[in-house]
């Protein structure tokens, strides 16, 4: 699946949640989020056998530490078509700005908790093959977040 067709096909009601979030930093004195939010697609190709393992680590880790390192969680979701699925996650994930991707990035690949994390649940082999990252910007003519 293309990534075109996917972003077409994602309801925009599963960008919702980060409403909230957009709402509270824009309160925030000196915050100019509203104008440099920037969205990253992230698509995860895992190995063969190993997305049940991947979406575990998520539910039970990566998404809390995304959040202790200011990656705003937006949405994941699994294909039910082949030839992506039972082995791709797609997710959308929110930051401040682009700057602000590179520095949680950075501080969340250096935390001994993820590295922790990773190294367990990669006891049995790499849980990933390849990593798409796509960011982006609302267009003018994009349904605003309430």
């Amino acid at each position: 699946m293309k990534r075109r067709t996917l972003l077409q096909s994602l309801p925009a009601i599963t960008l919702l949640p980060a409403a909230e979030w957009l709402a509270s930093a824009q309160d925030k004195p000196g915050s100019a989020t509203s104008t440099t939010t920037v969205y990253e697609l992230r698509v995860y190709h895992a190995y063969e056998g190993k997305l049940d393992d991947l979406l575990k680590r998520f539910r039970e880790h990566t998404m809390k530490l995304f959040e202790k390192h200011g990656i705003k969680n937006i949405a994941y979701w699994t294909p039910t078509d082949d030839p992506l699925k039972d082995k791709t996650l797609v997710y959308i994930l929110a930051h401040p700005s682009r700057e602000a991707a590179t520095a949680n990035w950075k501080a969340f690949g250096a935390d001994p908790e993820w590295q922790s994390v990773k190294d367990k649940s990669e006891a049995n082999g790499k849980l990933v093959e390849k990593v798409d990252s796509t960011f982006m910007v609302m267009t003018d003519f994009s349904p605003k977040l309430p």
